[in-house]
């Protein structure tokens, strides 16, 4: 059996206890259908797709969709680090009691797993001795039925690729029911494919979240450059270090009343935007979504407002030879950290890295409320400050802030508070 690390297997033994969970089987293809289609494997002999190995990916998109195990059936092939291997079905069977409820998947090892058809299949029920598939690209076993396949897998020498697993349970128990989910995995089969298969994960990191210009402006660039750095040993707490970076040293720049500096100041807020979206595409490219980088990145965005709108305060209070901009500033500054430090509190202090830190400033995001000051926090304002900053008239970007912050501030808490409180129930007279 090859090398593992602890982050990605519990044991490459299937004899120990297995959790109530799905288990996910990868068989080989072929080598040689591999070089006659011209996929050429990696030094590890794991097919790399944006940085990561195709089976690596699995074992990570596996284990976020709640799968017990993922076991590779090596025999002749040798399986990259990290990926627990069995030699035969035989040793698989032993894992197996009469008792578990959990389904079995058989794909190959060249798909592209993707959490999302990964956390559909887990929670698909099919009949309790029947199989199911998607023709060559997964196989999906019912737990009452398990044993007698593995054993008709085992036998005469074996099945070892997908399409003599598939061949051997049709001539057995016959045709397979559909899997009745809209389940389209990817199997990487040629060169080709290796570039489909990039664009389709990197289309599913677009959020619906995003706001218009975010997706149709910022989204497309942030994609490409992330696109370039997957393969690469970046990390994302090191984009979103630059990216606070970028945007502080824009702010100064909102100083000088001149249309030119304050345009180059927008252009790099709105460049710090771009790349605050590149942080958590490779994150969720490579499975290291972590609490701190979302803590991180969560304050290094409102630490680039904050100083924006300071340097903006400083910039109109010298044109106009007053200090009652920073009165402005101030109201704008302790608006933004009211409100950030308030969704920190309130939202993120007490999750966890199992998912994105920040997605909504309410617990009941579907409220009108609720949306609409999800709206409004989005970075689509900065095009308003480009385009300001253009004028010359960025100063009107702290006018607003000032009025801005400190109502969506006050409507946070009162937000918070609407959802705290009991709802009071209503009675109808008689």
């Amino acid at each position: 059996m090859s090398n593992f690390t602890p982050d990605l297997v519990q044991s490459v033994d299937p004899r120990t206890a297995i959790p109530a969970a799905p288990i996910l089987i990868l068989v080989p293809a072929p080598i040689a259908s591999l070089h006659a289609a011209g996929v050429a494997p990696a030094d590890d002999g794991d097919t790399r797709v944006l940085g990561l190995g195709l089976m690596r990916r699995t074992v990570m998109a596996a284990r976020r969709a709640g799968y017990g195990q993922v076991y590779f059936l090596a025999r002749d092939h040798a399986a990259p680090p990290g990926i627990a291997t069995i030699p035969n079905w035989s040793q698989l069977a032993a894992a197996f009691v009469t008792s578990r409820t959990a389904p079995l998947l058989i794909a190959p090892a060249a798909i592209l797993s993707e959490i999302d058809w990964l956390e559909r299949l887990a929670e698909t029920q099919i009949e309790p001795i029947a199989w199911a598939a998607v023709p060559h690209r997964i196989v999906m076993l019912a737990a009452a039925a398990i044993p007698d396949v593995l054993a008709v897998l085992d036998a005469e020498g074996g099945a070892y690729d997908l399409t003599a697993v598939q061949d051997r349970l049709t001539r057995r128990f016959g045709s397979p029911a559909p899997i009745p989910v809209g389940v389209d995995p990817m199997i990487i089969v040629t060169s080709t494919d290796v570039r489909v298969a990039e664009r389709r994960l990197l289309r599913m990191l677009i959020k619906e979240t995003d706001g218009f210009m975010a997706r149709h402006v910022e989204r497309p660039i942030s994609l490409q450059i992330s696109r370039c750095l997957a393969p690469t040993a970046v990390t994302p707490n090191q984009i979103t270090m630059v990216s606070v970076a970028v945007g502080l040293s824009g702010a100064p720049f909102f100083v000088s009343a001149l249309w030119p500096w304050q345009t180059v100041g927008a252009l790099l807020l709105l460049a710090h935007s771009i790349l605050d979206g590149c942080d958590g595409e490779l994150a969720r490219l490579r499975f290291q979504e972590s609490r701190w980088g979302g803590v991180l990145d969560f304050w290094g965005d409102n630490v680039v407002h904050i100083a924006t709108f300071s340097c903006m305060a400083a910039g109109w209070s010298l044109s106009a030879a007053a200090t009652w901009p920073f009165l402005l500033g101030a109201a704008a500054v302790l608006g933004n950290l009211g409100s950030a430090g308030f969704v920190y509190w309130w939202l993120m202090r007490a999750k966890d890295d199992s998912g994105p830190l920040f997605t909504s400033v309410s617990t009941v995001p579907n409220r009108r409320l609720a949306r609409l000051l999800d709206a409004a926090s989005r970075r689509d304002f900065i095009y308003l400050v480009l385009i300001l900053a253009l004028l010359g008239k960025s100063n009107w970007v702290l006018l607003l802030a000032s009025l801005g912050t400190p109502i969506f501030f006050f409507l946070l808490v009162f937000l918070a508070l609407r959802e705290r409180l009991p709802k009071i129930p209503t009675t109808s007279g008689a």
